[in-house]
């Protein structure tokens, strides 16, 4: 696997497809990094535009670098302003979890908007 590749993620689909009842999940694999924040952004984004709620699952991240968090903070900030979808990131691991609390973004990242 190359280094880049050091992150992955799967996105599932609820079977209700309807723009009110749609759930998106991103479960998320590995290290966030800048070689590959930009993918988790583009794919999230377009999900975005679907409406919904999209879930983002980090139980499997165990490191968020400056440009991870920068990119989940553009998604939720895309989310808000779109105000057609929910955009949520759950299960975050304990080290992610004090990073959104050392930054002070805990209350923005685990708030459904």
């Amino acid at each position: 696997m190359a280094e880049n590749r050091t992150f992955h993620f799967e996105i599932e689909k609820s079977a209700d497809q309807s723009r009110d009842n749609r759930v998106t999940t991103v479960r998320c694999h590995g290290r966030l990094l800048a070689d590959n924040a930009g993918e988790l952004k583009t794919a999230v984004k377009s999900l975005l535009a679907e409406g919904g709620r999209t879930v983002i699952d980090l139980s499997d991240v165990h490191f968020v670098d400056s440009s991870g968090l920068g990119a989940m903070v553009a998604l939720k900030i895309s989310a808000v302003n779109q105000g057609l979808c929910i955009l949520e990131f759950v299960n975050m691991t304990p080290r992610v979890l004090e990073l959104m609390r050392l930054t002070g973004l805990a209350k923005l990242m685990t708030a459904s908007a």
